[in-house]
């Protein structure tokens, strides 16, 4: 049995070494870190590697900021966390299995992996696989050496006080500050105090399809995650232009903020966000982004799709980075379709989506799992297609005992259709069949129903209304609290 202490590199799959790539395909057990919200960027580069039936070992860490009632304090926390999870990995290594611990960049180089290397390794054998660090691809990113010759790189993390940042910088050389984050008003003000402000360059998550490099000097420190840090190469790396480390060529993302407030955003959403240089959407949802004093807004009414669209696509042929942002995802009778739509004549333009989770899967996860066996997501809308496709659609979906998801139920100028929809469906399914409605899930209005479609009350829907009515074997469960919850079995009878 060994330990591995294998380094993935800075974030892009392509920049794991081979010999990582053939110890991860190999490993009997693999373990990852992550904070509470149970994301790991480890994981997500190393998943191409590993074979399906990996044990996994998640080691979510008990805190993340130095705030903590643990006797032992902030470093008593931790220090419990990583005896208990060198014991959790003793149990595999004594029963004779191969245990991965995943580190991002290198392992040895300000990663968590050592914490445990220092626990185990005087008792089991242990490999270290070295990886690509951020700095590295910090500097390849923005195409400048980091050091020259007799220069002496300095890399610093963005935690140290103030007073010995700034005079750690005032040495002079090139230096890389990490862990940035919370730390970059700090950092920031050590370059300004030191006179080096000028010469630092921002690069955030190196190497990935998120990377962004920028001034130092220009960037919103509201914008700064964690997985950034601040460069300053080699004096001899003669001039780097500004548009160059700013990305230069415009671009068009199209995020989905998903269906209520930050909570429900995405990491990739909000890197999306905090990239862009012009925000465009309909009004509401573009009220529910921060505010950002760098980035320009522009509002829309939500008819103007084709409108906004190309708008987003001039500005990015023109240079800007444009980010365009939907409710829910953008990709579910949303904006990326119209985007999509007209990229087909911006050829030259880059065109990503970024998705979001779904106001059906929101209302969906607050009643338990209507939509756990075969669904149908329909619009109730007759804008863009004619009553009479919606009906027909219907009414098959409704004799295929799918369970459907109903978005735009009604508007003030179709306030009939919620009742023409279930007198369609009661053609085909009877009046015990189970409706979800739900309403502002997510957000400060929430407000869901469980019902029947023969009780169903075209009075509590409106447009922000999700409808989920169920199939033929959904059911309900009463809790001992009194509230309800649905879901649809995985087995469908004979």
């Amino acid at each position: 049995m060994t330990l591995f202490g294998v380094g993935l590199g800075p974030g892009d799959p392509e920049l794991v070494t081979v010999k990582a790539a053939r110890i991860l395909g190999a490993a009997d057990v693999v373990a990852f870190h992550s904070a509470r919200h149970g994301r790991s960027i480890a994981l997500g580069i190393a998943r191409t590697y590993l074979r399906d039936d990996v044990v996994e070992e998640h080691l979510v860490y008990p805190l993340t900021v130095e705030t903590t009632d643990h006797p032992g304090g902030y470093r008593g926390a931790l220090e419990e966390f990583y005896e208990q999870a060198a014991a959790r990995l003793a149990v595999h290594l004594d029963a004779g299995r191969d245990v991965v611990v995943l580190a991002e960049g290198d392992p040895m180089f300000y990663g968590s992996y050592m914490h445990l290397h220092k626990r185990l390794a005087h008792r089991y054998e242990t490999v270290v696989v070295p990886g690509v660090t951020s700095v590295s691809a910090s500097a390849a990113a923005l195409g400048a050496p980091l050091a020259e010759a007799e220069e002496i790189l300095q890399v610093l993390p963005g935690t140290l006080p103030l007073d010995e940042l700034t005079a750690r910088l005032s040495l002079g050389g090139p230096a890389a500050v990490m862990k940035l984050g919370r730390t970059f008003d700090n950092v920031r003000a050590a370059l300004e105090a030191s006179g080096r402000l000028g010469e630092a360059f921002y690069v955030e998550r190196a190497s990935t399809s998120a990377q962004r490099l920028a001034r130092l000097a220009d960037v919103d420190p509201s914008s700064v995650p964690y997985f950034s840090m601040a460069v300053l190469p080699s004096s001899q790396h003669g001039p780097l232009p500004v548009a160059s480390a700013a990305g230069g060529r415009g671009s068009v993302v199209v995020v989905g903020l998903g269906p209520a407030g930050r909570d429900w955003q995405t990491p990739e959403s909000v890197a999306a966000l905090a990239q862009a240089e012009v925000l465009l959407g309909y009004g509401p949802y573009l009220d529910r982004v921060p505010p950002n004093p760098r980035q320009e807004r522009i509002p829309s009414d939500n008819t103007e799709e084709d409108g906004r669209a190309r708008h987003a696509l001039d500005l990015a042929r023109a240079g800007r980075r444009v980010a365009v942002v939907s409710s829910g995802d953008p990709g579910v009778f949303a904006m990326a379709t119209a985007v999509w739509e007209a990229a087909a004549d911006y050829p030259d333009v880059d065109v990503r989506t970024v998705p979001g989770l779904t106001a059906a899967q929101a209302v969906a996860a607050r009643v338990g799992a209507p939509l756990g066996h075969d669904f149908c997501v329909l619009s109730l809308s007759d804008r863009l297609k004619s009553w009479e496709t919606v009906s027909e659609r219907l009414s098959l979906a409704a004799k295929a005992d799918l369970v459907l998801a109903i978005y735009n139920p009604r508007s003030k100028a179709r306030p009939w259709q919620v009742g023409a929809m279930r007198d369609l469906i009661l053609e085909q399914r009877s009046p015990d069949t189970v409706v979800v409605l739900g309403r502002d899930v997510g957000g400060p209005t929430e407000r869901v129903i469980v019902t029947t479609l023969g009780d169903l009350d075209p009075s509590d829907v409106d447009m922000r209304t999700l409808v989920i009515i169920g199939s033929s074997t959904t059911r309900v469960l009463e809790r001992p609290d009194g509230t309800k919850r649905v879901f649809t079995p995985r087995r469908y009878p004979a």
